[in-house]
C-alpha cells in the first residue's frame, strides 16, 4: 500500500469516526464537524454570504495558504470525497480500460460552478451545498448510508435472535436497532451513482470539472513550491500520461504538467521506469508555471458570476422567499419549523451547508431535509417534524455540531427557551372536543404544561387547551397525539423565537413566555432542578425498549386499557 493510499484511508476513518460519533453517544468527539471546517468553499462561501467570519474557518485558511507551497495535497490525500471516489473508481472502472479523452477545457467547469456559487453569495444566498465536496458526502454517508447500515444491523439481530434465545445471550435478545428514516435519499442516491459512473468517463471526474473547492485550490496551486519535475532521463513513454488520475501531464510533451491540476498523487513517479520524475522543491525549466487564465475565459467566469447573481435575485424575488416580507400578509411556509436554536431565516439559509449533520445528530429522527417549500436555495436544508418524532428539551446535539453556527450551541437551561413554535389545536379531529372521547394524551407527555383541561358547555369530557406563554414547541403533544395522519393538535411556526445572539431566556420573559420544565410531580418529568434533568416526559428508566436512555412510561398512572383501546380512553 502507497503512503498516499494509506493516509487516504486513515483520514477517511477518521471522517466516518466523527461522523458516527455524531450519531452515537458512545463516540463523543469534541469537534465532530472537523472535516467540513477544512472545505475551503464552505469557507469562502458562507463568509460571503453570511457576512461574518469566525475562527472556526482555521482548517479551511490553511488548506488554502498550503496551497502555493505544496499544491492540492487536500485534494488528493484528506478530502473524504476524492477518497471515496478513488475507492469506486478502482472498483466499477475495468483495469486496464483505456480512459476517455476529455476536451481539457472542460477543466473550467468547476471554476463556473465557483463564480456562480460566489455570485449567489454576495447577495447572501448560500448555494454552497450544490458543490462542498464535504458536505456532499457528509450527505451521502450521513443520510443514506447510515440508515441503511442500521436497518441491516437490525435486521441481522433479527435473524439472530432465535440462536440468541437458545443460549440466553441477553445482550442480543434485548438488543434494539433504530433504523433513521430521512426525506431526499433516493435523490442523493441517485446522484452519487453518478457522480460515481462518471469514472467511465474519466477517472476523479467530479474533481477534475466540477468539484469548486478543487477550482479555489486550483487557483491557489498555479506554480507550487513543492512539485512535479522531469529530468532529461524522460523517454516519452507516456506511462505518466496514462496513469494520472487529473490529466494534468501533457500528452504532447510528458515533461510538462499543469500543476494546478495536480493533486499530488505521485502515480507518475511510482511508475516511471526510468525514475525520471520526482517531487521536489527545486527549479526546473522543462515545467511551465500552469495554464493561464485567458481574456474569454475571465468573460464566462465573470457570466458564471452574474449568472449565480440573477439566481439569488430570483429566489429572492420569489414567493417563498421571506425577504423583505415583514408584516401582514407574507406569504410563509406555515408548517415550516427549524430547529430550536436556529438564527433567523434569512441568516439562516446563508449559513446552512446542508451537511446534515444535525439530522444525523438528532437522537428522535425529528430533524429531516426539506425540498421547495421554502424557496429553490433552502432545498436539503433542515426541517423540524413533530409528526416524524419529538424534540426533547435538554437535548443540544444540532447546535453543538453544527460548523456553521446557522444553529446556536446553547446550554440547557437556556434552550428550553429557544421556541421553535407554537401549538394549535385542531378542534374538529380533536377526540375530546369532536367526538366528546376522554382523551389526555397531549396532556400527559406535555413536558412544560402549556396544556389545560376544561369543562366546557354541552361536552361530558374535559377538552384541552394550550397555554401558549408556556408552550415552547416541543412537538411531543403532536407526535404522541392517537389521532390518525394528521394529528389533532400540531405546531406551527407562530410565536417561534429565533436570534442570531443575545439570550433565549431574557428576550423571551420580554415577550412574556413563561416557558419552565413540569416537576416530576405534575407528570413524571424532571424539573429543572431535578439531577435526571435531561429525559422524556413522564417516563420510568425501567420502561420497555427505552430504559437504556432512562425514560419513564407515560402510562404508569393510568389503568390497563382493554385490548384494543387507546390509553386514556372510553372503552366504548
Amino acid at each position: 500500500m502507497s503512503f498516499r493510499r494509506l493516509i487516504q484511508i486513515l483520514c477517511l476513518v477518521v471522517f466516518l469516526f466523527s461522523l458516527a460519533s455524531v450519531a452515537s453517544l458512545i463516540l463523543p468527539l469534541s469537534n465532530p464537524d472537523l472535516f467540513l471546517r477544512f472545505d475551503p468553499v464552505i469557507f469562502i462561501g458562507t463568509v460571503i454570504s453570511g457576512r461574518t467570519f469566525s475562527f472556526v474557518y482555521i482548517p479551511a485558511i490553511i488548506v488554502i495558504l498550503l496551497a502555493p507551497f505544496f499544491g492540492r495535497i487536500f485534494c488528493g490525500y484528506i478530502c473524504p470525497m476524492g477518497t471515496t471516489i478513488d475507492e469506486t473508481d478502482r472498483l466499477i472502472n475495468s483495469p486496464g480500460k483505456k480512459t476517455v479523452q476529455i476536451d481539457r477545457h472542460l477543466r473550467s467547469i468547476k471554476y463556473y460552478v465557483l463564480f456562480f456559487i460566489l455570485g449567489a453569495a454576495l447577495l447572501g444566498v448560500s448555494l454552497v451545498f450544490l458543490g462542498s465536496p464535504i458536505s456532499l458526502i457528509a450527505r451521502f454517508y450521513g443520510l443514506v448510508i447510515y440508515p441503511v447500515l442500521s436497518f441491516l444491523a437490525s435486521l441481522g439481530v433479527q435473524i439472530v435472535m432465535p440462536l440468541a434465545e437458545k443460549f440466553d445471550i441477553y445482550s442480543i435478545v434485548f438488543a434494539k436497532i433504530p433504523t433513521p428514516r430521512f426525506a431526499t435519499q433516493l435523490f442523493i442516491l441517485v446522484f452519487f451513482i453518478a457522480v460515481f459512473a462518471a469514472v467511465r468517463i474519466s477517472p476523479r471526474f467530479w474533481c477534475r470539472f466540477i468539484c469548486p473547492s478543487g477550482a479555489i485550490l486550483a487557483l491557489f496551486s498555479m506554480k507550487p513550491l513543492y512539485r512535479r519535475q522531469v529530468s532529461e532521463d524522460c523517454t516519452n513513454c507516456g506511462k505518466c500520461v496514462k496513469s494520472c488520475p487529473t490529466a494534468a501531464i501533457s500528452q504532447d510533451d510528458p515533461g510538462s504538467s499543469s500543476h494546478s491540476e495536480c493533486i499530488v498523487c505521485k502515480t507518475c513517479e511510482e511508475i516511471c521506469p526510468v525514475d525520471a520524475v520526482r517531487f521536489s522543491a527545486e527549479k526546473a525549466d522543462r515545467n511551465p508555471a500552469g495554464e493561464p487564465v485567458n481574456s474569454p475565459e475571465r468573460r464566462r467566469f465573470l457570466v458564471s458570476g452574474l449568472a449565480g447573481f440573477g439566481t439569488a435575485t430570483v429566489n429572492l424575488t420569489g414567493l417563498n422567499s421571506l425577504y423583505g416580507k415583514q408584516g401582514i400578509g407574507q406569504v410563509a411556509p406555515h408548517d415550516l419549523l427549524r430547529p430550536p436554536g436556529s438564527i433567523p431565516e434569512m441568516d439562516f439559509l446563508a449559513k446552512c451547508v446542508r451537511c446534515g449533520e444535525c439530522m444525523v445528530a438528532c437522537p428522535n429522527n425529528v430533524l429531516q431535509p426539506i425540498w421547495t417549500q421554502a424557496g429553490f436555495a433552502a432545498i436539503f436544508s433542515p426541517g423540524f417534524v413533530p409528526r416524524r418524532g419529538k424534540c426533547d428539551p435538554s437535548c443540544t446535539n444540532c447546535g453543538d455540531v453544527c460548523p456553521t453556527f446557522a444553529i446556536r450551541s446553547l446550554p440547557r437551561k437556556e434552550r428550553i427557551w429557544a421556541r421553535s413554535g407554537t401549538a394549535t389545536i385542531i378542534k374538529n379531529l380533536c377526540l375530546a372536543w369532536e367526538h366528546k372521547k376522554k382523551c389526555m394524551v397531549c396532556d400527559e407527555v406535555c413536558p412544560f404544561g402549556a396544556i389545560e383541561f376544561n369543562y366546557v358547555e354541552g361536552n361530558p369530557v374535559s377538552v384541552p387547551e394550550i397555554t401558549e406563554d408556556k408552550c415552547a414547541g416541543c412537538g411531543y403533544c403532536e407526535h404522541h397525539c392517537p389521532v390518525q395522519n394528521k394529528a389533532a393538535i400540531i405546531v406551527t411556526p407562530m410565536g417561534g423565537l429565533r436570534m442570531a445572539e443575545g439570550s433565549f431566556k431574557e428576550e423571551g420573559m420580554k415577550l412574556g413566555m413563561n416557558i419552565s420544565i413540569k416537576s416530576k410531580d405534575e407528570t413524571g418529568y424532571p424539573s429543572d432542578e431535578d439531577p435526571s434533568y435531561g429525559t422524556a416526559p413522564g417516563f420510568d428508566a425501567d420502561f420497555s425498549e427505552s430504559a437504556e436512555l432512562g425514560f419513564d412510561d407515560p402510562y404508569s398512572d393510568v389503568d390497563e386499557p382493554e385490548d384494543g383501546q387507546v390509553p386514556g380512553f372510553d372503552a366504548e
